[in-house]
């Protein structure tokens, strides 16, 4: 069975790597270490086919390190002793360093992370982990604080054309056609390996296995072979990661900004990735509360609706509804009045002694509190009297915040 394309076009040296400049460029922080020949622990965050692995193998590379991979799914503990033990011996022997390149290091477990704790610290080993999830999160703090925390961006259009040009070249007997290319690299969505992955699979669809393998005849990678093998677009979201907050927060700010056509483009990203279209109405229903209020009050009534038609309904019908409320809520008039009015009387709370509620606020539900001035002086209903054209001063708040504002239509 041939070795996948993938694998056969990954970098041997770090001239062909494509991407992470703000890395690997001249006097970035690894490209120094590399030339340096003192390679510290690090942890590689970055989206999927951003070039994480690659990039560990040609640092271990860089100094003749072994390169030893480690499974956070498939191995434990004993795995990890024996891992440090081979490598004390490798040291002491051979004087050879060792890295350990843990790819998605986020599945690790407490022990499994503490074990390597010791021989990280020492110097035993130099632990290079890959994560496509927040790292501060998903990797214990002791780790994190023996490790250098490098972000890898997703690779750009022109970054993927090199990579996706070098994958053709591999397959001399295919012409891709421009927007067969073209397609693959805007639809793999800067994941390389989804990138390779569709020219092999494409040209596997392609060929014509009855012909003889002597023929000269060119294969012609037209943009429907393309888009079969692609299929869909590689879209990374992570439900339970930063990608998810990522994107929701995009969604709310851009309704924030009165700008429909953003709303609709997260809407889509998010129900493209399989977002729960009940977590998207509840949090349209909280900022129809707090970005809107009485500027248009409907709003959170449509909001409120949105969200019991969507459980309702169901998917796929139901992101009509999600873009309906979305670009209602984005166009609709805004006011903050009630949500700071509240953030503040809070924060008056938590800073400032409460004065007692004034008597005659309070119920008297008793002779006793009656004596003492329960409800003495108060005006059950102040506007029947105004409008009799009686004059009513009443005091409503506490003695120490008399005339305080807390609801200010400025804040519209």
């Amino acid at each position: 069975m041939d070795t996948p394309l993938a694998d056969r076009l990954r970098p041997k040296k770090l001239k062909e790597y494509v991407g992470q400049e703000h890395l690997l460029g001249k006097g970035k922080p690894i490209r120094s270490m590399i030339e340096n020949k003192k390679i510290s622990s690090m942890i590689l965050w970055g989206p999927p086919g951003c070039g994480k692995t690659t990039l560990a193998y040609l640092v271990a590379q860089s100094i003749d390190a072994a390169f030893v991979p480690f499974s956070a799914v498939t191995s434990g503990v004993k795995e990890v002793r024996q891992v440090i033990a081979d490598s004390k011996q490798r040291k002491e022997f051979y004087k050879q360093d060792t890295i350990v390149f843990i790819d998605e290091i986020h599945r690790f477990n407490k022990a499994q992370q503490d074990a390597f704790l010791p021989a990280v610290e020492k110097g035993v080993i130099t632990l290079i982990g890959a994560t496509t999830e927040n790292p501060g999160f998903e990797v214990n703090a002791p780790l994190i604080s023996r490790s250098h925390v490098y972000v890898l961006k997703q690779l750009t259009d022109a970054e993927m054309r090199v990579i996706v040009n070098r994958a053709v070249k591999k397959y001399p007997q295919n012409s891709f056609a421009k927007e067969a290319m073209n397609h693959v690299i805007t639809y793999a969505n800067g994941d390389a390996r989804s990138a390779i992955n569709a020219v092999e699979l494409s040209v596997t669809i392609s060929s014509d296995r009855s012909r003889p393998v002597t023929t000269k005849k060119i294969n012609k990678i037209t943009l429907q072979i393309a888009e079969e093998a692609l299929q869909q677009k590689s879209l990374y979201y992570d439900k339970k990661g930063d990608y998810h907050y990522d994107t929701i927060s995009a969604f709310i700010k851009s309704m924030r900004g009165n700008q429909p056509n953003a709303a609709l483009h997260y809407l889509a990203r998010m129900i493209k990735a399989g977002e729960d279209p009940v977590f998207i109405a509840r949090r349209m229903v909280i900022f129809a509360a707090e970005d809107i209020s009485n500027a248009q009050p409907t709003a959170l009534v449509l909001a409120t609706s949105t969200m019991q038609a969507v459980h309702m309904v169901g998917m796929p019908e139901a992101q009509i509804i999600l873009a309906q409320c979305a670009t209602y809520l984005a166009t609709a008039k805004k006011s903050i009045a009630s949500y700071s009015g509240l953030m503040e009387a809070m924060h008056d709370i938590e800073s400032m002694k409460l004065d007692p509620i004034p008597l005659h606020l309070r119920n008297p539900s008793n002779k006793v509190m009656k004596q003492e001035g329960y409800g003495k002086g108060h005006v059950r209903y102040p506007w029947q009297e105004e409008r009799k054209g009686k004059k009513v001063v009443q005091e409503y708040l506490p003695e120490n915040l008399k005339g305080k504002k807390y609801y200010r239509t400025e804040w519209k």
